[in-house]
Protein backbone atom coordinates (compact mmCIF):
# COMPACT_ATOMS: atom_id res chain seq x y z
CA UNK A 1 0.00 0.00 0.00
CA UNK A 2 1.17 2.92 -1.16
CA UNK A 3 1.46 6.24 1.31
CA UNK A 4 1.39 9.92 0.69
CA UNK A 5 3.64 12.46 2.94
CA UNK A 6 4.33 15.99 3.41
CA UNK A 7 7.36 17.25 1.45
CA UNK A 8 10.86 18.37 2.86
CA UNK A 9 9.95 21.80 1.37
CA UNK A 10 6.66 22.94 3.93
CA UNK A 11 6.80 26.32 1.55
CA UNK A 12 6.00 24.05 -1.23
CA UNK A 13 3.80 20.98 -0.03
CA UNK A 14 1.42 19.94 -2.12
CA UNK A 15 0.07 17.16 0.49
CA UNK A 16 -3.05 19.61 1.03
CA UNK A 17 -3.87 19.29 -3.21
CA UNK A 18 -3.21 15.61 -3.41
CA UNK A 19 -5.15 14.23 -1.03
CA UNK A 20 -7.88 13.61 -2.90
CA UNK A 21 -5.75 10.89 -4.59
CA UNK A 22 -7.13 7.76 -4.22
CA UNK A 23 -5.21 3.98 -3.67
CA UNK A 24 -5.50 3.19 -7.24
CA UNK A 25 -4.51 7.24 -8.07
CA UNK A 26 -1.32 6.90 -5.53
CA UNK A 27 -0.02 3.28 -6.81
CA UNK A 28 0.57 4.79 -9.84
CA UNK A 29 2.06 8.21 -8.90
CA UNK A 30 5.62 9.34 -8.62
CA UNK A 31 6.92 12.52 -6.37
CA UNK A 32 10.90 12.68 -7.02
CA UNK A 33 11.30 15.47 -5.86
CA UNK A 34 9.40 15.34 -2.54
CA UNK A 35 12.26 15.07 -0.33
CA UNK A 36 14.36 18.35 -1.59
CA UNK A 37 13.87 21.93 -1.71
CA UNK A 38 13.11 24.52 -4.75
CA UNK A 39 16.14 25.93 -3.90
CA UNK A 40 18.33 22.90 -4.86
CA UNK A 41 16.11 22.50 -7.58
CA UNK A 42 17.29 25.29 -9.15
CA UNK A 43 20.71 24.70 -8.05
CA UNK A 44 21.02 21.43 -10.00
CA UNK A 45 18.84 23.44 -12.90
CA UNK A 46 21.58 25.82 -13.07
CA UNK A 47 24.48 23.26 -12.85
CA UNK A 48 23.02 21.60 -16.18
CA UNK A 49 22.19 24.49 -17.79
CA UNK A 50 18.73 24.67 -17.72
CA UNK A 51 16.57 27.85 -18.41
CA UNK A 52 14.71 26.85 -15.49
CA UNK A 53 16.46 27.24 -13.30
CA UNK A 54 15.78 31.21 -12.89
CA UNK A 55 12.06 30.60 -14.09
CA UNK A 56 9.97 32.78 -11.61
CA UNK A 57 7.42 30.88 -9.04
CA UNK A 58 4.17 30.21 -9.75
CA UNK A 59 1.13 32.29 -8.48
CA UNK A 60 -1.61 30.99 -6.59
CA UNK A 61 -3.85 30.97 -9.60
CA UNK A 62 -1.65 31.28 -12.57
CA UNK A 63 -3.57 32.73 -14.93
CA UNK A 64 -4.11 35.99 -12.81
CA UNK A 65 -0.05 37.39 -11.97
CA UNK A 66 -1.47 40.53 -9.87
CA UNK A 67 -2.97 38.42 -7.61
CA UNK A 68 -6.13 40.65 -7.87
CA UNK A 69 -8.68 37.78 -7.88
CA UNK A 70 -11.94 39.66 -7.19
CA UNK A 71 -10.74 42.46 -10.04
CA UNK A 72 -10.48 39.46 -12.59
CA UNK A 73 -13.87 38.35 -11.81
CA UNK A 74 -14.90 41.73 -12.16
CA UNK A 75 -13.86 42.03 -15.51
CA UNK A 76 -15.82 39.04 -16.48
CA UNK A 77 -18.87 39.11 -14.78
CA UNK A 78 -19.72 42.70 -14.34
CA UNK A 79 -21.10 45.17 -10.68
CA UNK A 80 -24.21 42.91 -9.27
CA UNK A 81 -25.17 44.85 -6.68
CA UNK A 82 -26.65 42.97 -3.47
CA UNK A 83 -27.37 43.34 0.21
CA UNK A 84 -25.29 43.47 3.00
CA UNK A 85 -27.01 41.92 5.97
CA UNK A 86 -26.59 41.19 9.82
CA UNK A 87 -27.29 37.40 11.04
CA UNK A 88 -31.02 38.82 11.28
CA UNK A 89 -31.35 39.46 7.80
CA UNK A 90 -30.89 43.51 8.48
CA UNK A 91 -29.55 45.29 5.76
CA UNK A 92 -26.12 47.41 6.65
CA UNK A 93 -25.01 48.04 3.34
CA UNK A 94 -24.71 47.18 -0.08
CA UNK A 95 -22.11 45.30 -2.52
CA UNK A 96 -21.14 44.97 -6.10
CA UNK A 97 -20.65 41.76 -6.39
CA UNK A 98 -20.87 39.03 -3.38
CA UNK A 99 -18.67 36.87 -5.41
CA UNK A 100 -15.72 39.52 -4.56
CA UNK A 101 -16.00 38.10 -1.00
CA UNK A 102 -15.15 35.39 0.83
CA UNK A 103 -16.06 33.44 4.62
CA UNK A 104 -13.35 35.20 7.15
CA UNK A 105 -12.93 38.38 5.02
CA UNK A 106 -12.61 41.74 7.02
CA UNK A 107 -11.77 44.64 4.51
CA UNK A 108 -13.97 45.73 1.92
CA UNK A 109 -17.14 46.03 3.74
CA UNK A 110 -17.80 49.55 3.58
CA UNK A 111 -20.21 49.29 6.26
CA UNK A 112 -21.37 52.95 7.60
CA UNK A 113 -23.14 51.58 10.18
CA UNK A 114 -21.28 50.46 12.88
CA UNK A 115 -21.79 47.17 15.04
CA UNK A 116 -22.87 47.70 18.60
CA UNK A 117 -20.44 45.93 20.66
CA UNK A 118 -17.32 48.12 18.57
CA UNK A 119 -15.93 45.44 16.72
CA UNK A 120 -15.15 45.11 13.57
CA UNK A 121 -17.51 42.89 11.00
CA UNK A 122 -16.12 39.38 9.61
CA UNK A 123 -17.60 38.01 6.41
CA UNK A 124 -19.95 34.80 7.81
CA UNK A 125 -21.64 33.60 4.98
CA UNK A 126 -21.82 34.49 1.20
CA UNK A 127 -24.68 33.23 -0.81
CA UNK A 128 -24.47 33.71 -4.57
CA UNK A 129 -28.16 32.45 -5.11
CA UNK A 130 -29.63 35.67 -3.77
CA UNK A 131 -26.39 37.66 -4.10
CA UNK A 132 -26.30 38.26 -0.50
CA UNK A 133 -23.53 38.62 2.18
CA UNK A 134 -24.04 38.03 5.78
CA UNK A 135 -21.54 39.87 8.10
CA UNK A 136 -21.06 39.39 12.18
CA UNK A 137 -18.39 39.33 14.92
CA UNK A 138 -15.10 37.04 14.57
CA UNK A 139 -16.35 35.50 17.57
CA UNK A 140 -19.07 34.37 15.01
CA UNK A 141 -16.75 32.47 12.87
CA UNK A 142 -15.79 30.41 15.58
CA UNK A 143 -15.54 26.90 14.54
CA UNK A 144 -15.81 23.71 16.69
CA UNK A 145 -16.09 20.67 14.35
CA UNK A 146 -15.61 19.95 10.72
CA UNK A 147 -17.64 17.02 8.62
CA UNK A 148 -17.03 16.06 5.19
CA UNK A 149 -18.56 13.97 2.73
CA UNK A 150 -17.35 11.60 0.25
CA UNK A 151 -14.10 10.74 2.35
CA UNK A 152 -11.23 9.53 0.38
CA UNK A 153 -8.21 7.48 2.01
CA UNK A 154 -4.71 7.86 1.38
CA UNK A 155 -3.45 4.80 3.16
CA UNK A 156 -5.25 2.69 5.73
CA UNK A 157 -8.46 3.59 6.37
CA UNK A 158 -8.94 4.36 10.23
CA UNK A 159 -11.00 2.79 12.93
CA UNK A 160 -12.37 4.20 16.00
CA UNK A 161 -11.65 8.16 16.87
CA UNK A 162 -7.55 9.03 16.41
CA UNK A 163 -5.53 12.01 17.35
CA UNK A 164 -4.33 13.86 14.56
CA UNK A 165 -4.22 16.97 12.96
CA UNK A 166 -6.47 18.95 10.15
CA UNK A 167 -5.79 21.55 7.67
CA UNK A 168 -8.33 23.20 5.86
CA UNK A 169 -6.23 25.48 3.43
CA UNK A 170 -3.27 24.57 0.97
CA UNK A 171 -0.74 26.21 2.68
CA UNK A 172 -2.91 27.19 6.23
CA UNK A 173 -1.96 26.11 9.31
CA UNK A 174 -2.44 22.08 10.70
CA UNK A 175 -4.62 22.56 13.68
CA UNK A 176 -5.03 19.42 16.20
CA UNK A 177 -7.52 17.83 16.46
CA UNK A 178 -9.70 14.62 17.01
CA UNK A 179 -11.35 12.36 14.23
CA UNK A 180 -13.13 9.98 13.14
CA UNK A 181 -15.54 8.05 10.41
CA UNK A 182 -19.26 8.59 10.94
CA UNK A 183 -21.40 6.23 9.24
CA UNK A 184 -24.46 6.63 11.19
CA UNK A 185 -26.12 8.59 8.63
CA UNK A 186 -26.95 8.05 4.80
CA UNK A 187 -23.38 8.89 3.52
CA UNK A 188 -20.49 8.48 5.92
CA UNK A 189 -18.97 11.50 6.88
CA UNK A 190 -15.19 12.60 8.01
CA UNK A 191 -15.09 14.57 11.38
CA UNK A 192 -13.01 16.34 12.96
CA UNK A 193 -13.21 17.98 16.68
CA UNK A 194 -10.47 20.41 16.78
CA UNK A 195 -8.77 21.56 20.19
CA UNK A 196 -8.80 25.63 19.32
CA UNK A 197 -11.31 26.78 16.90
CA UNK A 198 -10.78 27.65 13.50
CA UNK A 199 -12.04 30.49 11.93
CA UNK A 200 -12.92 31.65 8.39
CA UNK A 201 -14.35 28.29 7.48
CA UNK A 202 -16.47 27.61 4.03
CA UNK A 203 -18.27 24.61 3.03
CA UNK A 204 -17.06 23.11 -0.10
CA UNK A 205 -13.38 23.42 0.83
CA UNK A 206 -11.41 20.30 1.48
CA UNK A 207 -10.64 18.87 4.53
CA UNK A 208 -7.38 17.02 4.82
CA UNK A 209 -6.36 14.66 8.40
CA UNK A 210 -2.85 14.35 9.07
CA UNK A 211 -0.88 11.46 11.13
CA UNK A 212 2.02 13.43 11.72
CA UNK A 213 3.35 14.24 8.08
CA UNK A 214 1.34 11.66 7.16
CA UNK A 215 -1.37 11.89 4.95
CA UNK A 216 -4.55 9.99 6.72
CA UNK A 217 -6.93 11.31 4.20
CA UNK A 218 -9.40 13.96 2.47
CA UNK A 219 -12.91 14.97 2.32
CA UNK A 220 -15.19 18.26 0.98
CA UNK A 221 -16.08 20.12 3.73
CA UNK A 222 -20.25 19.91 4.28
CA UNK A 223 -20.74 21.72 7.15
CA UNK A 224 -19.71 23.29 10.39
CA UNK A 225 -20.44 23.73 14.16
Amino acid sequence: QRLLYRAIDSGKDQSYVLAVLNQEQLNGAHFPLGDTTKDNIRLEAKSRGLSVALKPDSHDICFVPSGDNAGWLRERLGSQVGDIVDEDGNKLGEHNGAYTFTVGQRRGLALSIPEKSGEPRYVLKVEPVNNRVVVGVKADLAIHEVSGLSPIWCGPRPSGENSGFIQVRAHGSAHSCKYFLDESGPLPELKAIVDQPIYGLATGQAMVIYDGDRVVGSATISGTK
